[in-house]
């Protein structure tokens, strides 16, 4: 295994660079115990970036993502950078450029339900517990970017608002795979959802992921479900899940929804894949479904375990080293079930511990269960 794998951290604005600094402890440890070692380059995006610089991301920054084998980025935004009447300079507008730049067409969302937070979740114990599904998500089409799109006046004092729902063949088929090929690695299921009975953009979806399921992974169980319906599914029987692909605007909605059956955006991660090159490796950026939490920046309380699930997700789909994946997961899970909780996730009888504490205990899980 080579030893120049290439990560670039962006550490982001709020908790970001405090939940990072965890990641860091892991690669420290998987260099010192493992004798893996990562080529770590560090920069800025967001308001970071634009306080330092006077734009949310620089060229150089964005060279050194397309250089990268993986981007670990922390979260970004905050009240400070909020300025509607130029979007160019949010702090968002980094990270939409780094999507668009490193081609990252497909966004993984794992829910997975950790037994011990089973009673973090509004819903009933005997529907969510040992739920583990994957919605992959198109990240740059549809709705979000096709033309014509604005607002007009119409005269009269009316004004009519377009955005249009657009999908091509190609732009279906290749995050269609994406999805194909991890169920295929996990329980060879998937379902794909879209609005097939009243928008042509969504039968297109349903003809071209059908054509693409009896091409090349017909021993993959395909169902096709419209994505209301697939809202109303994911809070009755979730189970019945294991991976979801949709378009970018239901995939939007429905993996916050699936997000939030799990009781905590603290401990969600999340990966967004471009397409493969000629060696089979994937640009990739890896980060929290949380936001940047600046009310409690810098004061050691962010919970850590999303950023560290991210990076375990970093380590599986651009290092294939699963079993230092697993490693990581099963930590994180044993030291929840011992109790330890973040204030996010604190319940009654469990220990509070800081953003450190929580690092602390998962780098001592990992040499317990190493060893």
């Amino acid at each position: 295994m080579p030893a120049n794998k290439k990560l670039l951290f962006l550490p982001g604005d709020g908790i970001g660079p405090e939940v990072m600094r965890q990641v860091r402890r892991v690669i420290d440890w998987l260099d010192r115990k493992r004798n893996i070692t990562f080529d770590v380059t560090e920069g800025l995006v967001g308001g970071a970036a634009i306080d330092a610089y006077g734009v949310p991301l620089k060229d150089e920054t964005l060279a050194d993502a397309l250089a990268a084998d993986a981007v670990m980025l922390g979260a970004v935004g905050g009240p400070k950078w909020d300025n509607p009447s130029d979007y160019t300079k949010r702090p968002e507008a980094g990270l939409l450029s780094l999507r668009k730049e490193l081609g990252l067409f497909a966004n993984l969302r794992p829910a997975v339900v950790f037994d011990a937070l089973v009673d973090a979740s509004t819903l009933k114990p005997e529907v969510i517990k040992g739920l583990d599904i994957m919605i992959v998500r198109e990240l740059t089409g549809g709705v979000y970017f096709g033309e014509p799109r604005g607002i007009t006046d119409i005269g009269n004092g009316e004004r009519r608002g377009v955005n249009t729902q657009v999908y091509t063949t190609s732009e279906i088929r290749r995050v269609a795979r994406v999805a194909f090929e991890l169920a295929r690695k996990r329980n060879n299921k998937l379902h794909s959802m879209e609005k097939a009975n009243v928008m042509e953009s969504g039968l297109l979806w349903r003809q071209e992921v059908t054509k693409l399921h009896q091409e090349e992974f017909s021993d993959v169980t395909l169902e096709h479900m419209y994505a209301d319906n697939g809202a109303m599914q994911l809070l009755k029987n979730p189970k019945q899940f294991d991976v979801i692909v949709t378009d970018n605007l239901f995939g939007d909605i429905l993996s916050d929804e699936a997000a939030m059956m799990t009781g905590s955006l603290g401990m969600l991660p999340s990966a967004s894949l471009g397409a493969p090159d000629a060696n089979g490796q994937r640009k990739a950026l890896y980060e929290p479904v949380h936001g940047s939490a600046p009310d409690i920046a810098g004061r050691d309380l962010a919970n850590p375990c999303a950023t560290l699930l991210s990076f375990a997700m970093c380590l599986r789909y651009s290092f294939n080293m699963d079993e230092e994946a697993k490693l990581l997961e099963r930590s994180v899970q044993n030291v929840l079930s011992g109790g330890m909780r973040t204030a996010d996730i604190m319940a009654p009888g469990m220990a509070r511990c800081s953003t450190t504490v929580m690092g602390d205990s998962i780098l001592r899980e990992l040499e317990k269960i190493a060893s």
